[in-house]
């Protein structure tokens, strides 16, 4: 695969660039640092438990976007949850899965940093290169990764994109829960007006979720995530639990309960660009945090630097 497009995040920006390139006849290898791709649209799995932890639902407002939804919802990957939102099915990471078909990903790889040589591009981990087909002749490098992940990637090649440096996100804390019985909640997705709490969702209430066990999911606000990033995932399980049990008025016994943190899940202040490109070194860089705070600004960052990457400089 010499010559191929190295693009590093399999979330939707990188998916999404990734398979407008392949759209138009270029060879892409994925690299991922999770066991599975799609990011934040992330299902989470415990046994025959089943929550979507991460992004709840997504909006399609442009045509490119729009066509896409249409073709996941055709093929059952998606499906419309409360009036124009959407959801994956059976889980968020659907439509991940969908534009991943055939695509090589190499997951649980953590780059630390790529490198240019008078062949091309090499991309590395703790231990090295990492070997895989193209590596030390990649023709190019998509950086699909959060902001501040993407900023010491670029300079580690000699790059710098001042655009990165504006973008800002808030972190998030998910709180999964699990009842032996449905709870007797008001309503499937809940904002309540508080300052630890700021989302509730009935997992059930999507389609496609059947499951004996009733699941919730809990998002705590930015401030709080902020201001508790650092403690122990048990305490603010706990913390969230109680709150949960305070809001809600249900104090039962949860069969499930586990936290998990987004360090970097809501896009605050974007870069105000569609995307970086250095077209001498053919390095770029995309994301949602160039657009917005959407599912679709991820998609239409990475197909926007797609389309730079296959104009002749």
């Amino acid at each position: 695969m010499q010559n191929a497009i190295a693009i590093i995040g399999a979330g939707v920006a990188g998916l999404a660039a990734a398979r407008r390139l392949r759209q138009r006849g270029a060879a892409v290898v994925l690299f991922e640092k999770s066991r599975g791709i799609g990011g934040r649209m992330a299902t989470r799995r415990v046994g025959d438990l089943q929550f979507d932890h991460g992004a709840q639902y997504f909006t399609a407002k442009g045509p490119r976007f729009q066509e896409a939804v249409a073709g996941w919802e055709a093929s059952r990957n998606v499906a419309p949850w409360f009036g124009r939102s959407y959801v994956g099915t059976p889980g968020m990471t659907a439509p991940a899965s969908a534009m991943a078909e055939g695509l090589p990903v190499v997951t649980e790889c953590q780059v630390s940093s790529i490198r240019r040589n008078v062949d091309g591009w090499s991309v590395l981990d703790a231990d090295g290169v990492v070997r895989t087909p193209g590596h030390g002749g990649f023709s190019a490098i998509v950086l699909a990764v959060p902001s501040p992940q993407a900023a010491p990637l670029a300079n580690s090649a000699g790059v710098a994109f001042p655009e990165i440096e504006r973008a800002r996100y808030a972190p998030c804390w998910a709180l999964m829960l699990a009842f032996a019985t449905p709870l007797d909640l008001p309503a499937d997705r809940i904002k309540p007006e508080d300052r630890v709490i700021g989302w509730i969702a009935r997992n059930a209430s999507k389609p496609g979720r059947a499951q004996a066990q009733e699941t919730i999911v809990v998002h705590a606000t930015p401030e709080w995530s902020r201001a508790h990033l650092e403690e122990a995932r048990e305490e603010v399980a706990r913390r969230l639990l109680a709150r949960f049990q305070t809001v809600t008025g249900q104090t039962r016994a949860p069969t499930f309960v586990a936290a998990h943190r987004w360090r970097y899940a809501l896009v605050e202040e974007p870069a105000g660009t569609p995307f970086v490109w250095d077209a001498a070194s053919r390095l770029g860089a995309c994301g949602d945090w160039c657009l917005g705070p959407r599912v679709e600004a991820a998609f239409d960052s990475g197909e926007a630097l797609a389309e730079a990457v296959l104009t002749p400089s």
